[in-house]
């Protein structure tokens, strides 16, 4: 049976074959005829590789499950280790290329809200201290660094709100305060104390798959409220439009507080107090889970703390 920690690297690496393509394709689609049509193979050629890699591991991959397709335990730790495999191998492909040229090229991703307001101190420490290192920063919400992520596109993101832990290694940077806020001339339309007495308002909030809005919507959840409760909305893509339409007094917002603390202490926003939303969230460096570069990365995030730790 297939346990996490049975393979090695060169084993299943050597196994990154037409098969292995096949059932990640399956993974993807969770549809045999779906896999078949992009590999442009014929549906019981797909059963026939799935069928070798369980009686080559001795372990049902799938199980269907009132007619659809999931994966087994074991097809979740086959899924995440080659997954971890294919990104290593894009990786180790640019390691390879860097060694022609003797220049380290390092490439990561970052929200908005953290790459603005939360890393800058310390990643400007750290390029100086590695003056011989080039850097590729991608920005993006939350979702989109995951994919990138997975497709072996980033080494590495920092990110916020909820995501699946499962097939990452995670290490928390750093914890900030999420607070609603409004410009310091906003004029209620009745006495605010709690998150309900908000709903009148118009909500300015960040598009689906940012952090930032997840943050909220679980939180509205767990009062059995939406942001559909709110009778007008404002979604825009980038936190300095937000911030700049606060200011002008365009509605309120649920951001992390580092976003928005020069305005606050310059006197053009005011944040919100409300007796029911007191919100602490992570700030998490990731990477891929059971990758070979794991050490690696978890030197950088431990650099990146102590000099970010220096700032404070």
């Amino acid at each position: 049976m297939i346990s996490a920690m049975n393979y090695s690297f060169l084993e299943v690496f050597s196994m990154l074959d037409f098969r292995m393509e096949t059932f990640l394709t399956v993974c993807e689609y969770m549809n045999f005829t779906h896999a078949a049509e992009k590999l442009n193979l014929t549906q019981p050629a797909v059963s026939q590789h799935i069928k070798y890699l369980e009686k080559e591991y001795d372990s049902p991959l799938f199980v269907r499950d009132k007619k659809k397709l999931r994966l087994t335990p074991a097809g979740e730790i086959l899924r995440s280790a080659l997954e971890a495999m294919r990104n290593d191998e894009n990786t180790l492909k640019k390691r390879m290329k860097e060694s022609l040229t003797q220049k380290r090229v390092l490439t990561f991703g970052v929200t908005m809200t953290i790459g603005e307001y939360a890393i800058v101190p310390a990643l400007a420490k750290f390029i100086q201290v590695h003056p011989d290192t080039d850097f590729h920063i991608r920005y993006g919400n939350t979702q989109k660094l995951l994919s990138l992520l997975c497709d072996g596109l980033i080494d590495f993101a920092i990110v916020e709100g909820y995501f699946k832990g499962d097939n990452y290694q995670t290490r928390i940077f750093q914890s900030e305060e999420y607070i609603a806020v409004t410009s310091k001339d906003h004029v209620f339309q009745k006495p605010v104390t709690t998150l309900r007495d908000l709903t009148s308002e118009r909500l300015l909030l960040r598009e689906h798959g940012s952090g930032t809005r997840a943050i909220l919507t679980k939180t509205l959840a767990l009062k059995n409220m939406s942001i559909y409760d709110f009778p007008h909305i404002i979604e825009v893509e980038n936190i300095h439009t937000i911030v700049s339409l606060l200011c002008e007094d365009c509605g309120i917002s649920f951001l992390y507080k580092a976003a928005v603390e020069k305005e606050i202490q310059q006197g053009i926003l005011k944040q919100i107090p409300l007796s029911d939303f007191m919100v602490m969230h992570d700030f998490t460096f990731i990477w891929n889970k059971d990758s070979i570069f794991s050490e690696e990365y978890e030197g950088i995030f431990q650099e990146l703390l102590r000099l970010s730790n220096r700032n404070k």
